[in-house]
């Protein structure tokens, strides 16, 4: 069956896309790690060598560090009284769209703190948490 021009994908130059604020430097951060997990698929002289590279990485140049910065940001100025003046303003698919965005967050974090602590040490610490913050009184609007 002949292929028609509607069916085919256009094509885009590379120079022509536009590229996200920070997608160049994260790419190049990431190399690193990219060549660790082929090294760790060619055995293990290739991957003593990228561990070496990753171990000269200063801890401010390291995947970890990243995670644990874009948290810190996240959360310094954390006020729960915003998040429900936010929540009471937003549209519903305004708020669908918060939703689906944290969807996947909590087991991605807890992946992390597994792969950070290992799995009994996430579980401590994830229910101690969330222990804690049941604890808190979450501010309300008077309407």
């Amino acid at each position: 069956m002949a292929e028609t021009a509607k069916s085919r994908p256009n094509t885009v130059s590379l120079q022509v896309m536009n590229e996200e604020e920070g997608a160049s430097q994260l790419a190049k951060s990431i190399e690193p790690y990219i060549r660790f997990a082929m090294a760790d698929m060619a055995g293990p002289g290739a991957r003593q060598q990228a561990l070496n590279e990753l171990c000269a990485l200063p801890l401010e140049k390291r995947y970890l560090w990243r995670i644990v910065s874009a948290l810190k940001w996240a959360f310094v100025d954390l006020d729960d009284l915003s998040v429900v003046a936010d929540k009471a303003t937003l549209s519903p698919d305004d708020f669908q769209k918060v939703v689906e965005l944290l969807k996947f967050r909590p087991w991605q974090f807890c992946v992390f703190l597994s792969a950070l602590f290992g799995p009994e040490k996430m579980e401590k610490v994830m229910t101690g948490a969330i222990a804690e913050a049941k604890k808190v009184t979450i501010s309300t609007i008077q309407t």
